[in-house]
C-alpha cells in the first residue's frame, strides 16, 4: 500500500504552511537524495475561479512549495509551473487572473502554456477506449513531474483530484472532446505523463459548503492520493471509475496507508448529502443536454 500524508497548517502564515508541506512530505518518506534539475508542476487552473473558492490551486500555496523544492534540490534547479488551455478556459486570461504571472516572476519560474508548447502526439489505450493526446515535450525532458490539485466533487466522475488534474497536460485545448470517456481518458493522460510527487492543496476545499480546512496532502502515488482523497470526501474509492481503472492499469495503488491526521480532516470535511449529489447529477445531466 502506498503512503498518503495528511498535516494540518494551524495558522496562515508562509513559515506555517512550508512547515506543513515539509512534514507532509517527511511522512510519505520522500526522498531528496536523488538528483532533479528540471520540476515541472502542475497546478490545477480549471477556470477563473478566485482561490477563495477552493476550485484552483492557489498561487500562494504553489510559491511555498517552490521554496521548498529549491531549500531540498538546489537553488540551480530549473522549475516550469505548467497549464494548458481548455474549451472554456485560456490560459492567457486564467495566469494573469489568478496571479501565477506574478509569481513566476517573483520566484523565477518559467510560466508555461502547454497548449502553445512544443509537444508529440500519442496514441494509448485505457479501459478499451482509443485516445490520441498531445503531449508535451517538457514531460519527457523533466526529471519530476509535481502534481497540485484540489479536491473536488464532479458529478462525470465522481471525484477530481491528482488523476484529473493530470487531465490538463494534455495540449490539446478542445478537451470536452474526450467527455464522452472521461474515465478512461484521465488514465491514459496518467500513463503517458507519470506524477513524481502530488502535493494537495485542501487549504481552502470546496464540498457541500467552501471550507477553510488547512489541510496539507502527499503521496508519491495519485492512484493512493485520490482514493485518500475520496474516502476523505465520504465516497468508496472502489466505486470511483478512474480510481479503480488507473489501479488496474499500473498507475498506481488504489489501497493506501494513512499517516498524519486523516480522522480529523476526514471527519471535518464538508461532505455532500446524498440530496446534493442528486442536484449535482440533475444540473450536469441538464448541461450536458444544452452543450
Amino acid at each position: 500500500m502506498s503512503l498518503v500524508s495528511f498535516v494540518h497548517m494551524r495558522n496562515h502564515a508562509s513559515d506555517a504552511l512550508r512547515d506543513a508541506i515539509e512534514s507532509s512530505m517527511n511522512l510519505i518518506n520522500f526522498s531528496f537524495e536523488k538528483t532533479v534539475n528540471k520540476i515541472v508542476i502542475k497546478p490545477n487552473m480549471c477556470y477563473y475561479y478566485h482561490p477563495s473558492t477552493g476550485q484552483v490551486t492557489d498561487p500562494w500555496f504553489v510559491g511555498v512549495l517552490i521554496d521548498v523544492l529549491r531549500k531540498n534540490f538546489g537553488e540551480a534547479c530549473k522549475i516550469f509551473i505548467a497549464e494548458s488551455d481548455a474549451t472554456a478556459m485560456k490560459c492567457k486570461h486564467v495566469f494573469g487572473m489568478l496571479g501565477y504571472d506574478e509569481l513566476a516572476k517573483e520566484k523565477s519560474v518559467e510560466l508555461t502554456n502547454l497548449s502553445e508548447a512544443e509537444s508529440r502526439i500519442v496514441e494509448i489505450e485505457a479501459g478499451n477506449e482509443q485516445f490520441k493526446f498531445h503531449v508535451p515535450e517538457l514531460f519527457y525532458e523533466s526529471d519530476l513531474v509535481v502534481n497540485v490539485p484540489k479536491l473536488k466533487y464532479m458529478s462525470e466522475v465522481k471525484v477530481t483530484c491528482a488523476l484529473k488534474n493530470m487531465f490538463g497536460c494534455n495540449a490539446y485545448a478542445n478537451k470536452s472532446e474526450y467527455h464522452k470517456a472521461l474515465n478512461e481518458a484521465i488514465v491514459g493522460i496518467n500513463k503517458l505523463v507519470r506524477t513524481g510527487l502530488v502535493v494537495i492543496d485542501g487549504l481552502i476545499v470546496s464540498g457541500r459548503c467552501t471550507k477553510r480546512l488547512g489541510l496539507v496532502m502527499s503521496s508519491e502515488d495519485p492512484v493512493a492520493a485520490d482514493a485518500a482523497a475520496s474516502d476523505l470526501m465520504g465516497i468508496n474509492p472502489k466505486y470511483v471509475r478512474q480510481i479503480v481503472l488507473a489501479s488496474n492499469e499500473g498507475v498506481g495503488k488504489r489501497y493506501f496507508t494513512p499517516v498524519g491526521d486523516f480522522s480529523f480532516f476526514k471527519k471535518e470535511f464538508p461532505k455532500r448529502t446524498s440530496k446534493d449529489k442528486f442536484r449535482s447529477a440533475v444540473a450536469a445531466a441538464y448541461l450536458r443536454a444544452f452543450q
